[in-house]
């Protein structure tokens, strides 16, 4: 009876120490870039970047980075970024074909983090 307690003690400390863990987490410097009033004529693509860090204690892993349509593109960093190191993600707007006028875009972008979704935004005014 003593040695099934002693193992059951054992068994959930180990558990609460492993749970214990802190997981991987991403925190985004920002989640919007206003790219402003631009000319589509003179500049039909456009990027900004956004900057993350891994505040958690494990790696940190992208899985994928989607835009809500294809004249938004991303682009990530594919390798585990380690705790406190950073990271970004690219994102450009092409707005050729598109018609003048405010836009705004997401990105949805899926992790291994405690915050499995993030969305990022892009928005803007494009004139002719």
């Amino acid at each position: 009876m003593k040695k099934i307690l002693l193992i059951t003690m054992m068994l959930v400390c180990g558990m609460t120490a492993a749970m214990a863990q802190k997981q991987a987490e991403i925190k985004f410097d920002t989640l919007t870039h206003n790219f402003g009033t631009f000319s589509g004529k003179t500049t039909p693509k456009v990027s900004c970047v956004f900057t993350f860090q891994n505040v958690g204690e494990t790696p940190l892993v992208i899985n994928q980075a989607i835009a809500s349509c294809g004249c938004t593109v991303p682009e990530y960093t594919k390798e585990p970024i380690q705790p406190g190191q950073k990271g970004e993600i690219k994102v450009t707007y092409d707005s050729t074909g598109k018609w003048p006028g405010h836009f705004k875009k997401s990105i949805t972008v899926r992790t291994n983090g405690v915050v499995e979704m993030t969305r990022l935004y892009i928005e803007g005014d494009m004139t002719e």
